[in-house]
């Protein structure tokens, strides 16, 4: 599916969105010196932007560099996806250094991107923080992110929580919903129903945080039944869950897609929507805006999280700013 056009501003072909920059608070004199006042600010700003319209790589700050980790596809769609999610990010924070690294089967590889920036900060030592796009805990988050972290060796390499569950992710999912046909309408409905359909994983904590972004979706969508489903490892699968619903009497059955990006559990999972059924995450604004949330509450544990002690440790502070939401 396409993005909608409400969302073309985390696509990085759209024209770049230029910086607010204070007025001078002294009085103007004329229309002369407003139109030169402006002309002057807008010639700063576009300093910024090349001839093609793109914007230009501002200098990099000296915080960690933020190395977004996603899981990887063999959907081509996957990769331009999560690019233009961190086109979103770099809008965001200008002059933070953003890399990607993938767990598998897309390149670049995560050690292959530690490698690199080890080899640029090697000097002044290397500062790193692991935001992983994937949406629970799970064996990639408590053990793949941590042994590539400790595989460079005296860095300062950090890993945040995982994206899910949390509020914005809400705010993106009912959206996307939205998008597909859902109206608010379907909220008070007594014939309307939704499966939150998942990657899965035999982890009970990712269970567990799938569960808790169903009750977040219901809260959201006005008490509707939502019900976690999963593509993988676990039950109940997603037709299954359409089973469950129809036999409570809901007729009209969404499936909101708990997936980052498209790929073949997405897909598969769309398939067997007996009414409407949601586009992947993606680089929905939201995501961007929490991928940096994650960076940033990272940066304020007093430890390293390249361990899954300190992991977990962090996505307890999580769960608490969740009961707070």
């Amino acid at each position: 599916m396409t993005e909608p056009a409400h969302l073309r501003e985390s696509l990085p072909l759209d024209p770049p969105r230029l910086e607010r920059a204070p007025l001078d608070a002294s009085p103007l004199d004329s229309t002369a010196q407003l139109l030169s006042r402006i002309t002057d600010q807008l010639g700063t700003q576009l300093s910024h932007v090349t001839l093609n319209g793109s914007r230009r790589r501002m200098p990099q700050t000296t915080r960690p560099t933020l190395v977004a980790v996603a899981h990887g596809s063999r959907d081509a769609g996957a990769l331009h996806t999560v690019t233009r999610l961190l086109e979103g990010v770099r809008d965001l924070r200008p002059g933070l250094d953003v890399r990607l690294g993938h767990i598998e089967l897309n390149e670049p590889l995560l050690p292959d991107t530690l490698a690199a920036v080890e080899a640029e900060q090697r000097a002044q030592g290397v500062r790193a923080v692991l935001v992983p796009l994937l949406l629970g805990r799970g064996h990639h988050v408590k053990h793949d992110l941590p042994q590539c972290a400790a595989a460079v060796v005296g860095a300062d390499i950090r890993i945040a929580a995982p994206l899910g569950p949390h509020p914005l992710l809400v705010e993106a999912l009912c959206s996307r919903l939205a998008e597909a046909g859902w109206r608010p309408e379907d909220g008070a409905s007594r014939s309307a129903g939704v499966v939150l359909a998942a990657a899965g994983s035999r982890d009970p904590d990712s269970a567990t945080d799938a569960r808790r972004m169903a009750d977040l979706l219901s809260e959201r969508l006005g008490g509707v039944p939502v019900v976690p489903a999963y593509a993988s490892a676990v039950s109940p699968t997603v037709p299954a869950a359409v089973r469950a619903l129809t036999a409570r009497g809901r007729h009209r059955i969404a499936v909101a897609s708990y997936f980052a990006f498209p790929g073949q559990f997405a897909a598969a999972s769309a398939a067997a929507a007996p009414w409407i059924a949601a586009a992947p995450l993606g680089a929905h604004p939201a995501l961007a805006r929490l991928v940096l949330q994650r960076y940033d509450d990272a940066l304020t544990t007093t430890t390293s999280a390249s361990t899954p002690t300190a992991a977990s440790a962090s996505y307890a502070g999580q769960r608490r700013e969740l009961a707070t939401a």
